[in-house]
């Protein structure tokens, strides 16, 4: 198996395991995480993910070379498929997924793994985790997405840099960048993205559920359509359980101060 998953409470734990190829993305791994996130969509026990790699080295080193090279030396129409489908796949699933997946990056995050992060909507990093896009040292750009999503996060310019050139930027530079959110010791990195999932699953289901999709949806768009998705995310809000239960406790606490 390369994706290995563990339970913690209401908290899916997702390790990419290929330590020894530092977690690269082959395939069959891709396509395991697209399994394992499937399954966790369709188990209402389960609030949050947390993505990380295995071993200190790398997050992921993103797409496997021999299995990339194979799909190109099949021309266009093979690598597209194999290649750019799978990985948009992947990303558009993290980027768009229900509950909230935090990344947490406890190494190296190149190519296909920095993708990663860009798509989900949190993520923290080790202090010794490096970002890079070194695609175009292969002769193509970004097929996972990236070459969208970066510049997205972090403005035109400061994306180019990172597409055109390949250099690695470390951890600090990603979190001033707004890449991740956080950036802690490594032994505190699993410890960091547990406790910003619990933090988050205090919350209804509905509400962060609604609070993910009114972002993923309307960020790109012009305000007043972003303005639409808002209303449309929370008008579906308003039948839940959770703004009924949100609003007693609310207006318990506010009676309790009046009578105090």
């Amino acid at each position: 198996m390369t994706v290995r998953i563990e339970r913690d409470d209401q908290v899916a734990v997702i390790t990419i395991d290929r330590a020894q190829k530092l977690n690269a993305l082959d395939y069959p791994t891709i396509d395991a995480l697209l399994a394992q996130l499937d399954l966790i969509d369709s188990d209402d026990s389960i609030r949050a993910v947390v993505l990380t790699g295995a071993g200190r080295r790398a997050f992921s080193a993103g797409a496997d070379i021999p299995s990339l090279a194979a799909s190109i030396a099949g021309g266009p129409e093979r690598a597209l498929r194999e290649i750019v489908r799978r990985g948009h796949a992947l990303t558009r699933r993290i980027e768009e997924f229900p509950k909230p997946v935090i990344v947490a990056v406890n190494g190296l995050a190149y190519g296909g793994g920095c993708e990663i992060t860009e798509a989900a909507p949190l993520a923290i990093a080790a202090e010794h985790a490096t970002f890079a896009k070194p695609e175009i040292s292969l002769g193509f750009p970004p097929p996972f997405g990236g070459s969208q999503r970066l510049p997205r996060h972090v403005g035109r310019k400061r994306g180019l840099e990172m597409i055109l050139t390949g250099d690695p930027i470390p951890a600090a530079r990603a979190a001033e960048l707004g890449l991740v959110n956080a950036v802690v010791p490594a032994d505190e990195l699993m410890d960091a993205a547990r406790d910003l999932a619990a933090r988050i699953i205090r919350h209804a289901p509905t509400a962060v559920a609604a609070c993910l999709r009114a972002v993923t949806r309307g960020v790109n768009l012009p305000i007043d359509e972003g303005l639409a998705v808002e209303a449309a995310c929370f008008a579906a809000t308003v039948p839940t359980d959770g703004v009924q239960s949100g609003l007693r406790r609310f207006l318990d606490r506010t009676a309790v101060g009046d009578r105090t």
